[in-house]
């Protein structure tokens, strides 16, 4: 993995699909204690402006569990909340630090930062994109089915960072993704292009057909209905996405041996259904898991 060392993460598709391929088989031999890293003497940054739960945990674990440390900075008790400027602060961090997550709004901020430092950046989540909750994604349907050439993955509900990410990593691997949003909210179509540019051997559909969009999918996924930031739109946008619920009906259109997904926090009954959260088919709680192991390989590859 040296060709992936001191590279910045802000999207996925800074990554090659080999790349992708290489991450998700170190993420493995790492979860099965194969294969060990030492960075005793590296640390990791977290700066993040959003609340998070498995984002915060999983990487802090990964850097402990790979022998480093990690520094918390929280924007409210560093001059970042005061307005320091973006690349005054990276300049000084690189001379700190060995990696830097960074979990913001704007995509933008990102890549300021990667501008003005010289290591690692890693996009923990931005408005944008989600790339890690991504890899985390492909190594649960990769567990799962044995491969991910030629299955068809199907996001349903809000168009945001998740879509995006999902199509962009599905497009790259060679799964077939499916977008199922409703009309005013569909993924940016700058996004979609990109990753229809990127599929050389799969389909990138966006329709406001869930139930279209369900039949024969290998893997049924969805997210909250309004994101970090919209929370005031959240009870506006209930009956328009409740055909987007990810619930009995629609995993039965899904091939036989379909899973369900979802990137949590989730809103029981409403984007999800209590019933496909706790069945047979639902993958969500190794998918939690498996953003630590999928971490784990990107931290020790870019280290």
């Amino acid at each position: 993995m040296g060709n992936l060392q001191g590279r910045d993460l802000l999207s996925l598709a800074d990554l090659q699909p080999n790349e992708i391929q290489e991450l998700l088989t170190l993420a493995q031999q790492l979860k099965a204690g194969e294969v060990k890293f030492d960075f005793q003497r590296k640390t990791l940054g977290l700066l993040f402006r959003k609340a998070s739960t498995r984002t915060r945990v999983s990487f802090t674990v990964a850097m402990h569990q790979l022998g480093g440390h990690v520094i918390d900075l929280d924007p409210s008790v560093t001059q970042v909340s005061r307005g320091e400027p973006i690349q005054d602060t990276a300049r000084v961090l690189d001379r700190y630090l060995d990696v830097l997550a960074i979990r913001t709004f704007e995509q933008a901020e990102l890549e300021t930062f990667a501008k003005f430092s010289k290591i690692p950046i890693i996009n923990a989540l931005s408005d944008l994109e989600h790339p890690c909750q991504v890899l985390a994604d492909l190594l649960t349907v990769l567990e799962n089915f044995g491969t991910l050439k030629g299955l068809t993955l199907t996001y349903l509900g809000d168009g945001n960072n998740m879509a995006h990410s999902l199509m962009i990593g599905c497009a790259l691997v060679g799964m077939n993704v499916r977008i199922a949003s409703p009309k005013n909210f569909t993924p940016d179509p700058a996004v979609v292009s990109q990753a229809k540019a990127l599929a050389t051997n799969s389909e990138v559909i966006v329709t406001d057909d869930p139930k279209l969009a369900s039949q024969a999918a290998h893997v049924l996924y969805t997210d909250v209905w309004a994101s970090m930031g919209q929370e005031s739109e959240a009870e506006d946008r209930i009956p328009i996405f409740q055909p987007y619920q990810l619930n009995s009906e629609l995993m039965a259109l899904a091939d036989r041996d379909a899973i369900a997904l979802h990137c949590l926090p989730a809103h029981r009954g409403e984007e999800i259904t209590d019933e496909v959260m706790e069945g047979d088919q639902s993958r969500i709680w190794d998918e939690a898991e498996n953003r630590l192991h999928a971490q784990k390989a990107l931290l020790a590859s870019v280290l």
